[in-house]
């Protein structure tokens, strides 16, 4: 990931990176922020699947956090019997996020691979589009990116943090801003600060700028307020020293990334619930209608799943940077591209129309986002932890070059890895794929060789496998390769991943505990503590089958010297739940990949948490 050089390249891998997590499923489902899919209601994605066959079919690709609300409201739409010069219409909305999209479009897209293929396209935020341009320039391609852009909703990027926390630095009427966030970051006395010695130190979940808006949108904000200045950022000043240690600060306070803000929100929910809502994160960068989201007990947005989870017992209320936010203007791009004729860009334009139109806009401001103007809605309220007036000062972002260098530097700045890669090595993983015509072992140890590149020199990573009667004494796992900088380890470590045999029975219980433990010896909280743990099975183990020791061992006493366990359950025979809890206990998260092909996509959406 810290790799000095052209910093197109850069954005370019950290896109396709992207790309490679559509299908990737988290336990709560959807996603915040345009993270995972979230989608409509079963009935809406019914009917866009099901258009009449004389129908022109126009597919519309959006960003997770407005796919259900514009998925129902395409229905209606549909509903309504909808002409183009005596044509029967069908919008057909899909779920995409944005950075997904974005590396679909730039490299040409691949229905195999990305979906299908859309005749409009709504990111979060058209920040995403400049990326388009200028990656499909770099490839020597043709930009399907219009001129026209317009939005078709609004909601800010804010700082979202317990309102106990928030109330500590004066919020409501006091002017916040990224420089106070970072002061308590980069102080060693930590909230004590701000008399609140209890809560530790500074905490900021913080998506992946490769994969999120809010993340990208959250970097450049930084660098921006770091500057000092209201003009334009230049080059200059992002690789400014000053610049860069203000940037650097705030990322040293991250407890990890991430490709959705949904794995911060639901684990703040677990957390607040078990009385430790203060002591998780102290803030998370997310869209303001996330707020309205988690605090209605619905981190996914989705109105599927509205009323389903309880209301978090500690509210988050949104800050509003006084040193300058972005927008997340959800722009409706009709692409200029060969495959949208006359009548998908009628049809296309007609229901933009209509959804700017008073009623639709309500539905979506009833959601908690802002209408194309930038107007609230009544959802967003004081009350509900939002501010009407929202931001005092917002950004637009900057020009490509300045765009890129803000990648490159941050691929150097942000906060380095300590990672365990624990691999299941079963007799269940020589099973076949056909699909692949490789074993689920071989299609793993392919994935995991290609994945570890991610890493930078510096992180640190190390590599165990485990089956039953595996290690020198009779133990259940094996330690392949000790943790160590990448720049040494990663070259054994793809070959010992490279000699893995499946043999013998899962011991997943008992090789887990023993790494967490080998962990906590090891632990160094400036760095990301993490331990990836791939399984195809159940626990075969009968000399450990304890599992709820175990969760209370990864739980722990302290959030501050926490082991995040990413799980990853691969195939159809692996135990979900178990995994599940796993990540949860850990504050962590869970990776779906039970088609063993999509494993490599899975694997790039978890190394987005390093």
């Amino acid at each position: 990931m810290a790799r000095r050089g052209s910093a197109v390249p850069l954005i370019l891998a950290g896109l396709i990176g992207l790309a490679l997590i559509v299908v990737v499923r988290l336990v709560l489902g959807g996603g915040s922020g345009d993270g995972d899919p979230g989608g409509g209601s079963d009935q809406a994605a019914a009917d866009s699947a099901n258009p009449p066959a004389d129908c022109t079919t126009v597919t519309i690709a959006a960003s997770s956090e407005k796919a259900g609300v514009l998925g129902d409201l395409a229905a209606e739409y549909n509903s309504r019997g909808p002409t183009v010069d005596g044509r029967c219409v069908w919008m057909a909305v899909s779920t995409k996020a944005s950075g997904a999209a974005a590396t679909a479009l730039a490299r040409g897209w691949d229905e195999q691979v990305d979906g299908p293929r859309p005749d409009v396209w709504t990111p979060a935020s058209s920040t995403w589009a400049v990326l388009v341009d200028q990656t499909a320039t770099e490839l020597d391609r043709t930009s399907p990116m219009p001129e026209e852009q317009p939005s078709l909703v609004q909601t800010p990027l804010v700082i979202a943090m317990p309102r106990p926390m928030a109330e500590a630095l004066g919020w409501p009427d006091a002017s916040i801003g990224w420089a106070d966030l970072a002061e308590i970051a980069r102080s060693s006395k930590g909230w004590d600060l701000k008399g609140h010695p209890e809560w530790g130190r500074f905490k900021l979940g913080k998506t992946n700028p490769d994969y999120s808006t809010s993340g990208l949108n959250a970097t450049i904000a930084a660098y921006v307020a770091a500057t000092g200045v209201s003009s334009d950022l230049t080059v200059a000043q992002v690789n400014d020293p000053k610049v860069r240690q203000f940037v650097a600060d705030l990322e040293q306070s991250v407890v990890h990334y991430g490709d959705t803000t949904l794995t911060f929100l639901s684990n703040m929910a677990r957390e607040a619930a078990a009385g430790k809502g203060l002591t998780y994160v102290s803030a998370v960068t997310v869209e303001e209608k996330s707020v309205l989201d988690y605090n209605l007990g619905n981190p996914t947005g989705d109105p599927a799943t509205q009323g389903q989870q309880p209301v978090p017992a500690v509210p988050l209320v949104a800050i509003y940077p006084s040193d300058g936010t972005l927008l997340s203007d959800n722009p409706w791009m009709i692409l200029d591209a060969d495959w949208v004729d006359a009548t998908k860009r009628r049809a296309a334009t007609d229901m933009l129309a209509w959804l700017h139109e008073p009623d639709q806009q309500r539905v979506f401001t009833d959601a908690g986002f802002r209408d194309f103007e930038g107007k609230p809605g009544t959802p967003i309220t004081q009350d509900n932890g939002m501010l009407p007036a929202g931001p005092s000062r917002v950004l637009t972002p900057p020009a490509p070059a300045v765009l890129a260098e803000v990648a490159d530097s941050w691929h150097e700045l942000r906060k380095r890895a300590h990672v365990l890669f624990i691999m299941d090595v079963s007799g269940s993983m020589s099973e076949p794929v056909p699909s692949a015509g490789m074993s689920k072992l071989e299609l793993a140890q392919q994935a995991t060789v290609g994945a570890l590149n991610g890493f930078a020199p510096d992180d640190e990573l190390g590599l165990w496998s485990f089956s039953t009667g595996l290690g020198p004494a009779g133990e259940p796992w094996r330690i392949d390769e000790e943790i160590g900088p990448v720049a040494q380890t990663l070259t054994p470590i793809k070959a010992d991943v490279s000699a893995m045999v499946a043999d013998g029975g899962t011991a997943m219980y008992a090789t887990l505990r023993q790494a967490q433990k080998g962990m906590l010896a090891d632990l160094d909280t400036g760095l990301i503590n993490a331990i990836v743990l791939l399984s195809d099975g159940q626990n075969e183990y009968p000399p450990d089958d304890d599992l709820a020791s175990l969760l209370d061992q990864l739980e722990g006493e302290s959030v501050d010297t926490t082991v995040r366990v990413f799980t990853i359950g691969y195939g159809e025979g692996a135990d979900a739940a178990t995994l599940t809890a796993i990540a949860e206990a850990s504050r962590g998260q869970y990776y779906e990949a039970t088609d063993p092909a999509s494993i490599e996509k899975v694997l790039a959406s978890v190394l987005s948490n390093f």
